[in-house]
This record gives C-alpha cells, structure tokens and sequence, in this order.
C-alpha cells in the first residue's frame, strides 16, 4: 500500500485518510473516493492503467479483510503472551499491571487479590523495602511482590525519589531519622503514615501518625539554638480492624488484611445472602440472594439494554446479568450503589454461573458501618466499570437505601 501511495503521488495528509478508510469502505465507500486519483496518479506516473486498477483492488480487499484479520491476530497474540505469562509467572504478570496503572479493566485491589489467590505473596509498602514501583523479592514457589511507592495516595513521585536516594543502603530508624535525612515536608510523611509504611520500623499507623505530626520544621525561627527535647511516650488506642481495613483503602485503594464483606457476614447471614463460593453447591434455577461489592458494571452496546455486572465477596466473584426492565426501574442504585444485594435466579451454564437479577438492593451504608463512622467506604472500582468510568448519575438524586435488603 506505501508503494502505491508514493507511486501516485498521494500527499501525507491524503495517505492518511486513505488510511483511515480502508476499514470502512463497506459502510460508508471511503476507498472508493480514492479510485480516481490513485488510478490517475500512477498512470500519470508511467504505470499502465491495467496494473494501477491491479493495485486498488488489493487495497480495497485489504480494507474489507486483511485489516480486521490483521487487528485480530495482533490482539490474539497479545492474549495468548499475556495468557502464557499470567498461567507460568502469576508474580511477573501481576507486578507489571500494578506498575502500569492506571490501565486495564480491574483496580489494584483485584489484581492483588487475583496474585494471591494463585500463590503470590504480597508485601505491603514500607518506607525501608519499597522503590517508587512494584518490585519482586525472592520468596517460595513465585515470587513475593513488594507493593511501591506509587501505591500510596497523595505522594509526589519528586518525594519518593528522594526518600529511595536518602535511604541508600541505611535503612531508617524511625519517622524523625527519616524527616531529618530527607528533609521531606511534613505533609509526605502523613501520606505514608496514613498507608502504615511504617509498620516495617514497629509502629501502626496510628502511632506513626503521632510521631510524624509532632515533627516540626526545624528552620522555624521561634526553634533555632534551641536542644530538641523528647516528648513522653503516649499509649494510643489501637485502631479497630473495620477501621484499619478503610484506612487502607483510603491510603493505597486496597488492603492486605481480610476482605470487607467478610466483616459483614453475619449480618448478611441473618438476610439470607449466601457466599460466592456456595453457588457452585446451589442447584439451577434456584433464586438465591448473593451480596458483594461492585467491581465492574458494562452495558455493551452489542447486548440489546442488558447490563452485566460483577461483584466481589471475600469468597470471589459473581456475576449478574440485568435486564433492560430491571435496569431502568432501579436505574439510580444499580450506578451509584459501591455494594449491593441480588435477589434472583441461579442459572449455569458452560460451567459459568450467573444470576438473573430480579431486585437489586443499595448495600452501601452497611459497607458504610465498616469503618464506625458516617462516611462512604473509599472503594474504587476498575477502568472497565462504565458506571464510574464512563458517566455517573446526578448525586442529588441518589436515595440512600435501609439496612434491612430482604
């Protein structure tokens, strides 16, 4: 196709166009526009006409074929690298997708979970171990992926840097150690103090937090010439375990420790949610009630008004298929709700389990309770979920949904 274009003296601009065109010529006749000037432009240059009609009917073929198949073998052979890697080295695949964000169809939180759940250990950040990226460290059968920097919300990559340079091959000794060797503001410290980077030195995030905020400014006028003095040890409340799992989402936008819902199950139990893991136990057809946090939510533009969505459990994932009816009566919850509650009918098969949603119910302030506090529970979903990454629903008309789902 170049050597065409150059031998009718096509310009850049017009080349690109054809280029551009070449894949819908079907619909729209976009090659065909191009015939007379390609055929004119090669005779005009010594070729026979014979031969230049030759040659546009290779490039109108490929645009009806050849330039589809060739996007599908490209992505068939992405999908087959990526497929081969994630199945033989699960540490590689998943420390490249945490490194590459964002991107891709899932958050953080379910690449990691994903990585653990095929063996993959997975280290937490910590302000002695961790580089700006991702990064593997020698463990068992794979290995353990020391989770970066970059994970923690709020903190410059100017920042980390020099954190990495200061600490060299002398790991710090406590927040005011590294405060005085970077120099860094206060504020970056509370970033990493906020997402426990500092557990590695013996301190929660709590009691980090205490030590990095008594940290003042050494080139304060009101300080200078005078001696440091050391304040009293302090005993802090410990934060409750609800509590240190929001916190770790707020901080890193996924945690380490159990799963949400798993500290909601007994409240779930007493409404007749069932786990994710028991529905392979649950006979077709059945109508069950599942609960989970929302993971992705699509509405292909293929599939006639039907929305597929996932949610997660701390016992994996299911899928829901909504119907047009369904979707445009509980239009508002199905895109605002962060957690919800099915009720509908188990159907399987292909050894693929899905539920018919029939009545969809907002789960979010009992995600709410987790942390004891009236405020929303900070859950990001992927780039695949349309709801959040496509458009979102007028807030002021969200109504906030009772506990009680049956």
């Amino acid at each position: 196709m170049k050597v065409a274009i150059v031998c009718a003296g096509f310009t850049a601009s017009e080349a690109d166009q054809l280029r551009r065109s070449m894949a819908t010529f079907k619909m729209t006749g976009g090659v065909s526009r191009f015939h007379t000037q390609l055929i004119e432009g090669m005779v005009g240059r010594g070729y026979s006409r014979e031969f230049a009609e030759r040659t546009f009917k290779q490039i109108e073929g490929f645009g009806s074929y050849g330039f589809p198949e060739s996007h599908a073998a490209s992505f068939a052979l992405i999908a087959y690298a990526s497929s081969w890697l994630k199945c033989h080295h699960p540490d590689v695949f998943a420390c490249a997708l945490l490194n590459a964000q964002p991107m891709g169809f899932y958050a953080p939180a379910q690449i990691v979970r994903d990585a653990r759940e095929h063996g993959v250990p997975i280290r937490p950040v910590c302000v002695n171990l961790s580089r700006w990226d991702c990064t593997l460290e020698p463990a068992g059968r794979y290995h353990a992926i020391r989770l970066g920097l970059r994970m923690v919300k709020g903190l410059a990559n100017i920042d980390a840097g020099r954190l990495i340079v200061c600490r060299d091959d002398t790991p710090y000794a406590s927040a005011a150690d590294l405060h005085a060797r970077t120099r860094l503001a206060v504020s970056a410290l509370e970033r990493l103090a906020e997402a426990d980077a500092f557990a590695g030195l013996g301190m929660d995030r709590r009691q980090a937090l205490w030590q990095v905020r008594a940290l003042a400014p050494a080139d304060l006028p009101l300080f200078e010439g005078r001696e440091s003095f050391a304040e009293p040890a302090t005993a802090l409340t410990k934060l409750k375990p609800g509590r240190e799992v929001v916190e770790d989402y707020r901080s890193t936008g996924l945690t380490l420790r159990r799963h949400p819902v798993r500290f909601l199950r007994a409240d779930l139990a007493r409404q007749g949610a069932v786990c994710a893991a028991d529905l392979g136990q649950i006979r077709d057809g059945k109508r069950v009630c599942v609960a989970g946090i929302v993971l992705v939510r699509q509405k292909p533009g293929s599939a006639k008004g039907v929305m597929f969505m996932t949610i997660e459990d701390e016992t994996g994932h299911t899928n829901l298929i909504i119907w047009p009816s369904v979707f445009e009566a509980q239009r508002r919850l199905i895109l605002s709700a962060s957690m919800i509650a099915c009720h509908g009918k188990l159907q399987r098969e292909g050894g693929v389990t899905h539920i018919i949603a029939d009545r969809l119910v907002d789960c979010s302030d009992l995600l709410r309770s987790l942390g004891a506090r009236d405020e929303a529970f900070p859950h990001r979903t992927g780039r695949g979920d349309e709801a959040k990454h496509g458009g979102a629903p007028d807030p002021r008309g969200i109504k906030v949904a009772t506990r009680d789902f049956r």
